[in-house]
């Protein structure tokens, strides 16, 4: 097959250097050019571990994006900052694949959300592409299996590494304060919570922590039932869901965040049912950086162009 060249747009945080990553090891993509104001004429070499190519970062205008030849861009931007790029290809009439890391169009009918365990069936092609949120996955895949049973909304507690508040600094992404620390944030309102109500239809409520790893994050779901669930019933719906997701492991016992870091699945575990049946929990842990933001990138990617969606993905047999 023809390669295909990527243009990744803001690239200097840590998502960017796992993207970089994933696209210098695929065997069919290949990177064009990757973008950052702060790193601009150095040398990505320096930046990313294990990169060995020779691109360097670059500060081109977004105006002049268009015109830089990529087949696909990967806008890897803070929320807010992609409206004006995604104009200026549509002012071009670019045939390019946009797949958007931030928040800006995970709300947008006309953009296809690319979550594909769950949304797979709904691409038909469409040329633009939002990401889902790193916690917003996680989420969704906890609570999917047991959509139509539920009855009232669906509580997550959650806590991710500090990597998850990116590389400005912030009090979320501070070592030295959140050591010994769990640094509650958020707590009513958060765009994860709005983004998994919305895409699921059913009310969810989120509480987001910080902790002081760096990478990977959990979700403790609080679900209540319509109807009563022996742990077996409970088992079963979760593993026919997802017997044939590369990605997603449903484990008996509850996972631990730990054990997930580096890698590219989510796995699903736990399932503690209350006396009467009708209140089951359920944990699920992600690598916020990997199948939270980068991993799935490269699985929509790979999807826009017609391969498969594990191309380029280290299976987790394959990392052992």
């Amino acid at each position: 097959m023809k390669r295909a060249r990527i243009g990744i747009v803001g690239a200097r945080g840590y998502v960017g250097a796992e993207l970089i990553a994933l696209l210098a090891r695929h065997p069919v993509f290949e990177l064009a050019y990757v973008t950052s104001r702060e790193l601009a004429g150095r040398a990505l070499a320096d930046h990313v571990p294990g990169y060995a190519g020779d691109l360097t970062y670059t500060a081109p205008a977004y105006d002049c994006l268009p015109e830089l030849g990529a087949d696909a861009v990967v806008l890897a931007l803070p929320n807010g900052k992609a409206g004006h790029i995604v104009q200026r290809f549509d002012d071009a009439g670019a045939d390019t694949v946009l797949l958007d890391l931030s928040a800006d169009f995970r709300f947008d009918d006309g953009w296809y959300y690319g979550l594909p365990e769950l949304t797979r069936a709904r691409y038909v092609g469409q040329r633009r592409i939002s990401n889902p949120g790193c916690y917003a996955t996680a989420m969704q895949l906890a609570i999917a299996p047991m959509l139509g049973v539920l009855d009232g909304p669906v509580q997550c507690f959650g806590v991710s590494g500090y990597s998850g508040a990116g590389t400005t600094p912030s009090e979320r992404n501070d070592p030295v304060l959140l050591r010994d620390n769990l640094m509650p944030y958020a707590l009513t309102g958060h765009v994860h919570e709005r983004e998994v109500t919305c895409r699921l239809g059913h009310p969810v409520e989120f509480m987001p922590h910080v902790a002081p790893h760096f990478r990977g994050l959990t979700v403790t779901c609080n679900l209540h039932l319509a109807i009563a669930f022996e742990r077996d019933e409970v088992l079963a719906r979760y593993r026919s869901r997802y017997h044939a997701e590369p990605l997603v492991k449903v484990e008996d016992a509850a996972p631990w965040v730990s054990r997930i870091a580096g890698r590219h699945h989510v796995e699903i575990g736990g399932f503690a049912l209350s006396a009467d049946r009708r209140r089951l929990v359920v944990v699920a842990t992600a690598d916020n950086l990997l199948k939270g933001a980068a991993t799935q990138a490269l699985q929509n990617l790979n999807r826009a162009f017609g391969l498969d969606e594990m191309v380029g993905i280290p299976l987790l047999e394959d990392m052992a």
